[in-house]
């Protein structure tokens, strides 16, 4: 409805305008040399519209045949746009599904089609990798780090095969160039974390640790590497107060409060940690210097003393009394060991150093002491470290296991324990 009076309304005014045209009084009168024209008003009106009209549609032409090859370009260009996506696409299928070749190929396409983009060279790059041509996927990083838009892309590609084979001093670089380019990124921070870990740099991965991450294990270890006394105090006393019952960590505390000369304090750490998670390494640190049999005894009693009836408090005591040539009460112990429920190998071991102490040559000590051996070919493992995630074991505990690379997972336990975990 509106339309039709619209229309209706346009043609009112077209009307009108023509019929005030045709009235206009006067006329026109135009010389040229010897030619001369003279008409109406209207006449000439019309005409000079006409004129423009003609002249418009003459330049709108000629325009068009001008720029007939930008339009065949613009075409061009946009068949290529089309056809280059879909090359993007297919390079990303063909990753996604593992075929190399695919992927090399129609990666080549997109940047034939598309130029070197950001896009293209990262699709490069990555179809180079599947095909295992790591050269061809750091030459296309290089290129993606080159530019200002993809520059990060570029480098986290470089930075990961660095890592890959293991050139930490290039990753180092290319971290810092990465950081340079994108401050404070995520990835960054976590992927500097793992390069401080694998270069051992305890202080720089404690710094970058993320949450989830055990504080007390890189704390422990940046104190054990630390060269100054006062830093490494700091240290070690951060990773205690992170996990007072972490073994190795009481020991880097204890070991930093010695060397000053504060053995009151040690020793509360060790009994502490003792207490609430009795573990050998704990009593071998703190009787170790001790030389003396009875002091040694004196002191393992002292040690245990917060937490008397654990298997493990047992077992020190009756070491203790084996070599302050008590193999009475030795024994004792060690009955009280394995009713505590310990039958690992060392205990039979103890046994029978014990039956070989008490110079029993008769046949029942020698049966005795033969019966101990076998008992501990049987027996269960004796406890160690092992890592959590990987189950390898390791002769001594470490802030990193060096198999799967996994921080603050070497745990203490007898083998199987650790195995089942992973």
């Amino acid at each position: 409805m509106w339309r039709v009076i619209w229309f209706l309304g346009l043609a009112v005014i077209l009307v009108a305008f023509a019929w005030w045209l045709f009235l206009l009084p006067g006329t026109v009168s135009v010389s040229l040399g010897s030619l001369s024209i003279e008409t109406s008003t209207s006449i000439a009106i019309l005409g000079l519209i006409v004129l423009v009209v003609l002249l418009y549609s003459v330049v709108r032409v000629l325009a068009w045949v001008f720029t007939t090859h930008l339009r065949v370009g613009a075409w061009g260009g946009r068949r290529r746009r089309r056809q280059g996506d879909v090359a993007v696409t297919r390079t990303l299928v063909a990753i996604a599904a593992g075929e190399a070749g695919s992927a090399v190929r129609e990666a080549a396409r997109a940047r034939k089609l598309l130029g070197d983009t950001p896009q293209t060279l990262l699709l490069a790059a990555e179809a180079e990798r599947l095909a295992d041509r790591e050269d061809g996927a750091a030459a296309y990083y290089q290129k993606l780090a080159a530019t200002k838009d993809g520059a990060l892309l570029g480098l986290r590609g470089l930075f990961r095969q660095a890592m890959t084979k293991e050139d930490w001093s290039s990753a180092a670089e290319i971290a810092k160039r990465a950081e340079q380019v994108h401050p404070a990124g995520g990835w960054l921070r976590d992927e500097r974390a793992q390069l401080a870990v694998r270069t051992g740099n305890w202080a720089e991965a404690l710094r970058l640790s993320a949450p989830g991450i055990s504080r007390a294990a890189l704390a422990t270890a940046a104190a054990q590497a630390e060269p100054d006394a006062s830093a490494a105090l700091r240290l070690a006393k951060q990773a205690w107060k992170e996990a007072p019952t972490f073994a190795p960590a009481a020991i880097a505390y204890a070991q930093r409060l010695r060397a000053m000369g504060r053995e009151v304090k040690a020793f509360d750490v060790v009994r502490d940690a003792w207490k609430a998670n009795p573990q050998p390494e704990l009593a071998a640190f703190w009787l170790g210097p001790i030389e003396d049999a009875p002091t040694r005894l004196r002191e393992a009693g002292r040690l245990v003393a917060g937490n008397p009836t654990h298997p493990e408090a047992y077992f020190l005591l009756a070491r203790a009394c084996l070599d302050a040539d008590l193999p009475g009460e030795a024994r004792h112990q060690l009955e009280l060991a394995r009713q505590g429920g310990l039958n690992q190998r060392r205990v039979w071991l103890l046994l029978a150093d014990l039956a070989a102490a008490e110079r029993d040559e008769s046949e029942t000590g020698r049966v005795a002491q033969r019966d101990a051996l076998r008992r501990a070919a049987a027996a269960e493992p004796d406890s160690g470290w092992h890592c959590e995630v990987c189950g390898v074991e390791q002769p001594a505990w470490l802030p990193a296991c060096p198999v799967c690379h996994t921080t603050g997972r070497i745990s203490w336990g007898p083998k199987r324990l650790a195995l089942a975990a992973s």
